[in-house]
């Protein structure tokens, strides 16, 4: 298809680019990246749900045993596999996009798309849920302020930003479709 639009107006893969959501634990990726997915006709990848399976370990599991070093060199390998594997929309872990080897590897063949949220909504979502290895190191909201300084600087070299704060989901979805189209012209 030479449009980059169908017939629905829906967004198709750019040139067989995937959607890459980036952001920190909390920001919604897996959620928003479902239904985006949905929207869009498309696969939905949870990058920690394929290095689980292909580790045959929890990322809990992953990080008490070998350490975060070999974690992200998983992570690595499982990124580039799937982004060479055409499109789709794809969730990564809160630290992928630091990794310069995937920040180059998504600018070639995906758009990044970084949802934003305050400090605020990530302490309240990441408390809901377990599995964050990072957050057992300390105080919680410690943490993830030091990570909003690290890495949102990275972030913000994603090819679009999306503000998560306190929308639906769906309100999410359609923030990313217009701000695609908007790319696209």
């Amino acid at each position: 298809m030479s449009e980059q639009t169908d017939q629905n107006n829906k967004i198709s893969p750019i040139n067989g680019k995937a959607l890459v959501l980036v952001g920190l634990m909390g920001a919604g990726k897996t959620s928003v990246g479902r239904r985006l997915a949905k929207h869009l006709g498309l696969k939905f990848i949870d990058a920690d749900e394929e290095i689980e399976a292909a580790a045959g370990l929890s990322i809990d599991d992953i990080f008490d045993i070998y350490g975060e070093e070999e974690f992200r060199a998983g992570e690595r390998r499982v990124i580039l596999r799937i982004l060479s594997e055409g499109p789709c929309v794809l969730a990564t872990g809160g630290g992928a996009f630091m990794d310069k080897e995937i920040r180059d590897a998504i600018k070639s063949h995906a758009i990044s798309i970084w949802l934003k949220a305050d400090l605020e909504t990530l302490l309240e979502r990441t408390s809901r849920r377990g599995g964050r290895p990072l957050l057992k190191k300390g105080n919680p909201a410690e943490i993830l302020e030091n990570l909003t300084k690290e890495r949102y600087p990275v972030y913000a070299t994603a090819d679009i930003t999306i503000e998560s704060g306190n929308h639906t989901h769906d309100e999410m979805v359609n923030k990313i479709e217009i701000a695609l189209k908007e790319q696209l012209n």
